[in-house]
């Protein structure tokens, strides 16, 4: 019986446990990364575990959310990470350089190597043939740290792609169709492995797009094969040692199976408000558009704005569009600043943003009242954008730069005869933005002991579970609909991204999508309960979704299901995160109804609870799934606790 690629890396680095589905496995940790606006806590965390480097081959510190520098904070968050980077031998990258997914994709992602990030597009990776999964950030500190991550084992559901692209239609509308048919929970346990003949036409880059945004699909990661387009990406990124031939095996047994023919695929795109509301583009309604921005991790690579620039050359913006454009790399803008395309862009009208995300998680660029955007990016949750009421559509670079000309959204093929890109024969190569820990072991080990980690006044400590009780009796503070996003708990625009190092602070916006007052709620009624429905807490790896919660004193969540990383995250702050046993049961809870959970170890140890409703004098059953280790984490009042604990370092 033959083995898919997923598990024949994780074989490779299985450190604990039987690689089973379903089963909890500890896997060597071989990179990390973080970025600013998650790396501030998980370097608080990685500090507090008091090492002298990491355990890793190699660790990236990445600058590329919290850029506009309106006041201190960012600039002492920057500052606090680069010092903690010096202490513990983590490479670090300036602001400026780019963002983090498409500079490790370019400077340091191998294949078959196993990479965890405290974001949850990490899984980019994956289109050069890594298993790069998104994780908290108490998560990647303690892959630092340790050398290892503790996951269950996922399924696999193999995508078999057929066929060749038709033109205009691209890697972003292969991802758009796979969500339109597959949905936000349907990757849920699942890491999604491409194979089929159509690989073979789809670049890195084109494939670094679709791994990329397979995180809306609520998968652990999705991952291609490492073959000769790995090994072209690799030799052009002047890397080509690092390639390996990794396949799954001819007769590899997967869970599930998609076939998607290319050949049959339009240009698509995600309506708001979620990326699972895949249409096509509308032939007789012209739906007018305001703003248009090209870039993000998912669509900012150097094919991408080679492919903007011949579409715009010699043509200009329509007059009611600002176009905003951002390059993934300080390298790609580098390369456009040389061959001429930034000249067309310039020329064409286009406003120009550093390499950075920007407007993707709301730094910049909110469109305007009831404006609609067009976006190359991965997420158009309600509000993201900084403006509420304004509607985010998600698209191909191809389809953004016809509609920037038209000024409507546009189906690209109008544009009549496919512009085909060549990729350069180098990519530019410039390590110029990054600070690289000194090689020599013994210089460098006193360069470390001599560093003095700087932390401004933003920069608050981070709350910390208590150790687990036999009972606790707290009312239902709120209770949510199904898919509420991370950014639903934690909101993510430049006004709040600033305070990503102060919980106190940003405590006070906890579910503010939702509701205004949950702060209030939670300070009233000494903490409490929250009731979720299906899919609950989806979206961003942000351990911020449950830090709040935890410093505003929530004991647990109650929800038909979970997403993947922030159920981690809770369990890791000390939250218990439980589940309906008959999802009817969610019908019959109201806010303020006060719960009672008793005999929680032991309820907690056979994985089932009975739930009192004091409030209506019922009761139901709500199931806890987890592993020995988790329990472990819940008993102690955290994961920070258990992994500086005698009992996990025996």
């Amino acid at each position: 019986m033959g083995m898919s690629l997923t598990y024949k890396i994780l074989k490779k680095n299985l450190l604990k446990g039987e690689l089973k589905a379903g089963n909890e496995i500890a896997v060597r940790v071989n990179q990390t990364l973080t970025q600013d606006s998650t790396g501030t806590m998980a370097y608080l965390q990685l500090n507090a575990m008091n090492i002298d480097k990491v355990a890793t081959e190699i660790s990236v510190a990445y600058v590329d959310h919290n850029m506009l520098q309106s006041s201190f904070e960012n600039a002492d968050d920057h500052e606090f990470i680069k010092t903690s980077a010096e202490k513990h031998n983590i490479v670090f990258s300036k602001p400026g350089n780019g963002i983090c997914h498409r500079l490790h994709l370019e400077r340091f992602g191998k294949p078959g190597k196993i990479l965890i990030g405290s974001d949850s597009h990490t899984p980019t990776g994956g289109g050069l043939g890594m298993l790069a999964i998104g994780a908290g950030g108490l998560d990647v500190a303690i892959g630092m740290a340790r050398g290892l991550y503790y996951l269950k084992v996922p399924k696999v559901y193999n995508i078999e792609l057929k066929g060749k692209l038709q033109p205009w239609v691209s890697a972003k509308d292969v991802i758009l169709h796979v969500l339109k048919e597959l949905t936000v929970k349907g990757g849920v346990g699942f890491v999604m492995e491409y194979t089929g003949d159509g690989i073979k036409s789809l670049s890195v880059e084109d494939r670094a797009t679709i791994t990329n945004m397979g995180a809306e699909l609520g998968a652990t990661t999705s991952i291609f094969p490492s073959d000769e387009n790995a090994k072209i990406f690799l030799e052009k990124q002047s890397r080509g040692e690092d390639f390996v031939e990794l396949l799954p095996d001819k007769d590899a047994v997967y869970d599930e199976k998609l076939i998607v023919n290319l050949d049959e695929l339009v240009p698509l795109a995600a309506f708001p408000h979620s990326p699972d509301n895949v249409h096509e583009i509308p032939k007789d309604k012209k739906l007018k558009v305001d703003q248009i921005a090209i870039g993000s991790c998912t669509n900012s690579s150097y094919s991408d704005f080679m492919k903007l620039a011949a579409i715009l050359d010699g043509k200009k913006v329509h007059p009611d569009v600002s176009l905003v454009l951002s390059p993934g790399s300080s390298n790609i803008m580098k390369m456009i600043s040389e061959n001429g395309a930034l000249a067309k862009f310039i020329a064409a009208g286009a406003r120009l943003l550093e390499a950075a995300c920007g407007p993707c998680i709301g730094m910049g660029q909110a469109p305007k009242t009831d404006g609609i955007s067009l976006r190359t990016f991965n997420r158009n949750f309600k509000g993201r954008c900084g403006t509420m009421s304004a509607g985010v559509y998600l698209v191909s670079t191809e389809t953004a730069a016809a509609s920037a000309i038209t000024g409507y959204l546009t189906d690209p093929r109008e544009l009549g005869e496919e512009i085909i890109i060549e990729d350069p024969e180098k990519f530019e190569v410039s390590d110029n933005y990054f600070i690289f820990p000194n090689p020599n072991e013994e210089e460098a080990k006193k360069e470390r002991e001599a560093v003095k980690i700087v932390m401004g006044p933003n920069i608050q400590p981070f709350p910390i579970g208590e150790e687990l009780k036999d009972s606790f009796t707290k009312k239902v503070i709120l209770k949510t609909g199904d898919n509420i996003t991370t950014d639903d708990i934690c909101p993510s625009n430049a006004a709040l991204l600033p305070f990503r190092s102060n919980i106190p602070k940003l405590s006070e916006h906890c579910f503010e999508t939702i509701i205004p007052d949950f702060k209030e709620r939670a300070e009233k009624n000494n903490g409490g309960i929250v009731v979720g429905g299906e899919n609950y807490g989806q979206g961003s790896s942000r351990e911020h979704a449950a830090l709040l919660p935890l410093y505003l004193g929530i004991k647990a969540v109650i929800a038909k299901s979970f997403a993947r990383i922030h159920k981690a995250n809770l369990i890791n702050s000390g939250i218990i995160p439980l589940e309906f046993e008959n999802t009817d049961d969610y019908n019959k809870i109201d806010e303020y109804d006060e719960l009672q959970l008793s005999n929680i170890p032991d309820s907690l140890a056979n994985g089932r609870f009975t739930v009192k409703n004091l409030t209506k004098n019922i009761e139901f059953p709500a199931r806890f799934n987890g592993s020995e280790r988790e329990l472990k984490i819940l008993k102690f009042g955290g994961y920070l606790k258990f992994a500086t604990s005698d009992e996990f370092l025996s």
